[in-house]
């Protein structure tokens, strides 16, 4: 028993510095683009049912912002951004200065801006599980919705089959002077991608 728990724990202390230096990618990245510092917090990263995932962004009748991308190559999966509409509205005012003037609908630069930052999370999430595993791993073009935090999740399994049954979160939060934007990060592999990755860190899959 003893090793079972030492092997889960040496997988989420992997999974945990890959959430670190994708967070550090990640404020770099977002720094260029938005000319001005930008740091990200130690991201906090957990595992948890995929069921669970509704119910940590506040219900699945909660209305969300969400930015969705597939995860090809050698370990397919999906990945999903969320974060409350208030909270996306804060980020493109606070972070990228862009004039907001309705709180309720989001202009076609506010989505394209959305989609941008989204672009460069997922990338620098992939990246660095990619570098640590060797393994081919890419977004594909994200999606954006604004909807209940259950249909999104219901429209990411309509659209691609039976998602694992794990997901890794990765709490996400800009940190620019004194404002803070806080969002969740969700990387969904495919049933059997989770094996895949481990496998290629040298963790054998029979040790959860």
């Amino acid at each position: 028993m003893d090793l079972f728990k030492d092997y889960a724990e040496f997988k989420m202390d992997i999974l945990k510095e890959i959430g670190n230096i994708g967070a550090g990618n990640a404020a770099t990245a977002l720094s260029c683009l938005l000319d001005k510092p930008i740091d990200m917090a130690v991201p906090k990263v957990q595992m948890l049912p995929f069921e669970a995932i509704a119910e940590r962004v506040g219900g699945a009748e909660k209305i969300v912002l969400a930015i969705f991308f597939r995860v090809e190559g050698d370990a397919p999966g999906n990945l999903f951004f969320i974060l409350s509409p208030e909270a996306a509205k804060k980020l493109l005012r606070r972070f990228a200065y862009l004039t907001v003037e309705d709180e309720e609908e989001f202009s076609e630069m506010e989505w394209s801006a959305m989609s941008e930052i989204g672009n460069i999370l997922a990338g620098s999430y992939l990246s660095s599980l990619a570098d640590f595993t060797s393994l081919s791993m890419s977004p594909t073009v994200p999606a954006l919705a604004i909807d209940m935090a259950g249909a999104i999740l219901s429209y990411g399994l309509l659209q691609f089959g039976e998602m694992g049954d794990d997901a890794l979160l990765i709490d996400t939060t800009f940190i620019e002077g004194q404002q803070e934007v806080e969002g969740q990060f969700f990387l969904i592999p495919d049933p059997e991608s989770f094996d895949q990755i481990f496998t290629a860190l040298g963790v054998p899959k029979n040790h959860d």
